[in-house]
């Protein structure tokens, strides 16, 4: 049986950021979002108050992405709150 996928979910402004993607950035968004929702926890906790949920930080460097997410606590979606692509 495949492994269970977290949903992905955007906030307001990184929705926005993703006007603004060419479809080479979309693209490669996409595979790193696919990466994500497979294994939540692939991103690193970013340093901060220890309140939950805990922002992470996912940079895939072949596809030149960052995004900054966090995972819901039934850890079945994953918000993306900042894309740079």
């Amino acid at each position: 049986m495949a492994p269970r996928r977290a949903r992905i979910a955007f906030s307001d402004s990184a929705a926005k950021q993703l006007e603004d993607l060419s479809e080479n950035a979309v693209h490669a968004l996409d595979r790193t979002l696919v990466a994500i929702s497979v294994n939540p926890d692939i991103g690193a906790p970013i340093p901060g108050p220890t309140t939950r949920p805990a922002l992470r930080q996912y940079a895939d460097e072949v596809e030149d992405v960052r995004v900054l997410y966090f995972v819901t606590a039934l850890r079945t979606v994953v918000v993306v709150a900042y894309v740079e692509a």
